[in-house]
């Protein structure tokens, strides 16, 4: 299925979003700070994703992305992934502990 690749990531976000309005723990307010720290770091898996390509270290299965390419060869996907996973990551840290901050204070 060509979209398996974007419904693990939508997956993903799924079980992550729901945490910043339920438990108000302001990631996406903060879209400099957010950004600061993902960017930079899918910026080095980027490339090295690209070098690894190239090399013929692996390669991404045609069945299960959707075939959108991004210069270099990166599939949409797999740009999203380096996105999307440290996005729900970050989300997960901050609500487990403005969680546990919350209760600690009682």
């Amino acid at each position: 299925m060509r979209w398996t690749y974007l419904l693990v990531l939508a997956g993903c976000l799924a079980g992550a979003l729901w945490l910043e309005p339920l438990l108000k723990v302001g990631v996406l307010r903060q879209v400099r700070r957010l950004a600061l720290t993902v960017l930079p770091v899918a910026a080095v898996f980027v490339a090295w994703d690209l070098l690894a390509v190239h090399a013929g270290h692996w390669h991404f299965d045609r069945r299960q992305i959707t075939g959108v390419f991004l210069p270099g060869g990166l599939p949409l996907e797999e740009l999203l992934f380096f996105l999307v996973v440290p996005l729900c990551a970050i989300l997960g840290y901050e609500a487990t502990r403005q969680t546990l901050r919350r209760w600690s204070r009682r």
